[in-house]
């Protein structure tokens, strides 16, 4: 199963917020922004911080695709 954060990213360009920017806000560093933009895993303290930054829900930012 494969992990995509490509409603993450879309709610950010919609809510006019730059990637490292928003990173900064919530704390959360250059390589787990660098694993989010490659689709990679990240802890769900992360997406816990993501989901508080935007206010939104984990279904919001992450989508699971099966192989």
């Amino acid at each position: 199963m494969q992990v995509s954060y490509k409603k993450l990213f879309k709610l950010l360009i919609d809510n006019d917020l730059k990637k490292t920017e928003f990173a900064k806000k919530i704390g959360i560093g250059q390589n787990t922004l660098a694993k989010l933009s490659k689709n990679e895993y990240v802890s769900m303290e992360v997406l816990a911080k993501i989901c508080k930054g935007l206010n939104c829900k984990i279904e919001d930012i992450v989508e699971f695709i099966d192989d």
